[in-house]
């Protein structure tokens, strides 16, 4: 099962991070992601929501997993008032991420520009699909849309067939989150030896082209064919592929190096010449008889086969399974706080632990707070004006 974290108590600040101050404009996907991150990393990060976000229902409490570690305050950021209140913010604040469409902040008055004069020493990061130029940068788009125009998505797939959705991993977390927080962390290192700030421009097409470099350079050695189904990691090998069992799970075989796939082969008791691994005229054969062999038995009895073996045989779990899993749960690559399963903190550092941070608050519970232990001043004035809304009660904050 998952590491259980019930520890009740205020947001730590431990991490590698500890220190650093983030004001996130509440968005969805990678900008909350790359919020979390730096969170998990050790980051006070405030989120600025809209007074809205309160009437939904995912918003706070331990299913919102995305907002662990932050703290939440509320601006009306179309109030008069509310931008400048959101600058006395920034002005204390190490980093500011925003995943809105180009132009929006500049027509807020709360641009790089005005934040940056305000704060020299300022990152901005910016999290948008297509950036924040090019014929695209204004137009809407979605995971989807941003992978399918860097070719990633066309290059998912069996052959013969429709590309493949590899959920919204590949784009959302993968080029846009991940490497909005590598940026940011990048400006920060940068801050730190000139003093200056500047504006990170993290786009998902961006960051999704940059992750098929090696794919880009095996096509330019001749040694990807640029159709679904047929390459080396897209299903196309044979010992690299996945496989159907008698009960109608499935086993990931990952047996490229001639070593483990004289260990697949023999574990298997195939009669094939294991020193014809790459002969592509066996291949068809092979395929079949692989196929057959994992039909004739369940996919925990092939696992229990395979397990401690240089085969690189894995079983297929579903996302309940894999958090009980031995070295996932020995590992605690999963938690579950609260009734609620979600990653711990990665990556893990010698001497300055990650951890995941409390739980997501009520929207606007940490409003007056934040103001108060940032030291801006005129909070009543704008909890009056509604320029600014205090929540409701924390939720019970649970940390490791």
């Amino acid at each position: 099962m998952a590491e259980t974290l019930t520890v009740a108590g205020p947001p730590r600040t431990a991490g590698p991070l500890a220190g650093c101050r983030v004001v996130e404009l509440g968005g969805i996907g990678p900008g909350p992601f790359a919020g979390m991150f730096l969170a998990d990393l050790g980051a006070e990060v405030v989120r600025v929501d809209r007074p809205e976000r309160a009437d939904e229902p995912d918003a706070g409490g331990p299913a919102d997993v995305l907002n662990r570690g932050k703290r939440s305050v509320v601006l009306d950021l179309k109030h008069p008032s509310a931008p400048a209140a959101l600058l006395d913010l920034v002005e204390h604040a190490d980093v500011l991420i925003e995943g809105f469409r180009p132009g929006v902040t500049e027509r807020l008055g709360i641009g790089p520009h005005v934040c940056l004069a305000r704060n020299s020493r300022l990152v901005y990061g910016r999290m948008t699909g297509w950036g924040q130029n090019g014929p695209l940068a204004a137009a809407a788009g979605h995971d989807l849309t941003y992978i399918a125009l860097t070719g990633a998505l066309g290059a998912m797939g069996d052959a013969g067939g429709p590309p493949q959705i590899p959920l919204n991993l590949v784009g959302d977390f993968g080029g846009g989150g991940c490497y909005l927080v590598i940026g940011v962390l990048a400006a920060l290192h940068a801050a730190g030896r000139t003093g200056r700030g500047q504006v990170v421009d993290a786009a998902i097409v961006d960051g999704t082209a940059h992750l098929l470099a090696s794919t880009f350079a095996k096509l330019g050695r001749g040694e990807w064919s640029d159709e679904r189904g047929v390459n080396r990691f897209d299903g196309g090998w044979p010992f690299y592929a996945v496989y159907e069992t008698r009960d109608g799970r499935h086993m990931a075989v990952g047996a490229l190096e001639a070593k483990f796939y004289r260990s697949l082969v023999g574990l298997l008791g195939l009669d094939v010449d294991p020193d014809r691994q790459h002969d592509r005229s066996t291949w068809p054969e092979l395929r079949r008889r692989l196929e057959r062999r994992f039909a004739q038995r369940t996919r925990d009895e092939w696992t229990a086969l395979f397990e401690g073996t240089d085969a690189c045989v894995a079983p297929v779990l579903s996302l309940t399974e894999a958090a009980a899993h031995p070295h996932v749960a020995a590992r605690g690559s999963l938690v579950d706080r609260d009734g609620v399963v979600q990653p711990a903190a990665a990556p893990r550092f010698s001497l300055t632990p990650s951890s995941p941070g409390t739980t997501a608050p009520a929207v606007g519970a940490d409003t007056s707070d934040v103001f108060r232990d940032w030291g801006v001043g005129g909070i009543g004035e704008l909890l009056d004006s509604g320029a600014a809304v205090q929540g409701g009660k924390p939720n019970e904050r649970i940390r490791s």
